[in-house]
């Protein structure tokens, strides 16, 4: 059999090949510009990074549902240890980890975290919004414990257990927990007593003095803030929550959570991050 015989072009195939190839260089000349745009818009479409800075009684893993959710939606995450030492120390801390971020950044703190980031995002360019999660928001000269006592309903006092511990450069300080068998009420009474139980093990010491230390910068004069109230937070009380919040201009949602806000409605706070992050993005 003759190979060039089986394979001889005829009329109607040539007019079949002609008609395939016109089709194919029609997809090539209108697909490339379509891909060009695409590539064009990339750049546009970068998304900030989002800091997640815990508070006290907690660690990184209070943030787990949120990371979640966040890195579903395309955003860049990174949730830091907060040291829990001092209010100046934990702010430089965080400071030193925004500048290991490349691009724009939403900053987030919840409870004591709130005074931690107020400080760390002073003066720093990058930081295009600060949310607050059922969180400290104090102005120059105030502290933690005194917002926490400004307005009734924190129960926080009564739960704790002091634990003594050594100063690196002498002398004691004081850490402070919350007792395991009051975690759950206290801290996260809409959390299953099944993931308290482990948080309750695994929480974070604050100490004392980081507490009671004032506060010497105030971002959210500067930044664009926004506030989620926790209506059923026995630790800061929702009247405080929401002085700071109105004093700060925040933009502001109120969620029926304990709290640990983070843990029992990650879905409500990363709709509150996602707004701080598209609202700053223009």
């Amino acid at each position: 059999m003759n190979l060039k015989t089986v394979f001889r072009p005829t009329r109607k195939r040539t007019a079949v090949l002609g008609a395939v190839a016109g089709v194919a260089a029609l997809a090539l000349t209108t697909t490339a510009p379509a891909n060009a745009a695409k590539a064009e818009r990339r750049p546009s479409e970068k998304k900030p990074t989002v800091v997640l800075v815990h508070g006290a009684f907690a660690d990184s893993s209070s943030w787990n549902g949120v990371v979640k959710r966040l890195q579903r939606a395309g955003y860049p995450v990174v949730a830091p240890a907060n040291p829990l030492r001092g209010l100046t120390s934990d702010a430089e801390y965080v400071h030193s980890v925004l500048k290991s971020v490349h691009g724009p950044v939403v900053l987030v703190g919840h409870s004591y975290g709130g005074a931690v980031i107020s400080e760390a995002a002073a003066d720093d360019p990058q930081v295009k919004a600060l949310v607050y999660i059922a969180a400290f928001t104090p102005e120059k000269g105030e502290s933690a414990l005194e917002l926490s006592s400004k307005f009734p309903g924190s129960t926080l006092g009564p739960t704790l257990n002091s634990v003594p511990f050594p100063l690196p450069g002498g002398g004691t300080g004081t850490d402070l927990y919350i007792n395991a068998d009051k975690f759950h009420d206290q801290f996260a009474a809409d959390v299953p007593t099944s993931v308290t139980d482990l948080m309750a093990a695994t929480q974070r010491p604050v100490a004392a003095s980081a507490l009671e230390e004032k506060a010497t910068k105030a971002a959210w004069k500067t930044i664009p803030s926004w506030s989620l109230v926790a209506t059923e937070d026995y630790n800061i009380p929702p009247a405080a929550q929401r002085f700071m919040a109105q004093r700060a201009g925040s933009h502001t949602v109120e969620v029926k959570a304990s709290h640990a806000v983070s843990v029992s409605r990650p879905g409500a706070v990363t709709r509150v991050i996602e707004q701080a992050a598209q609202a700053t993005a223009r």
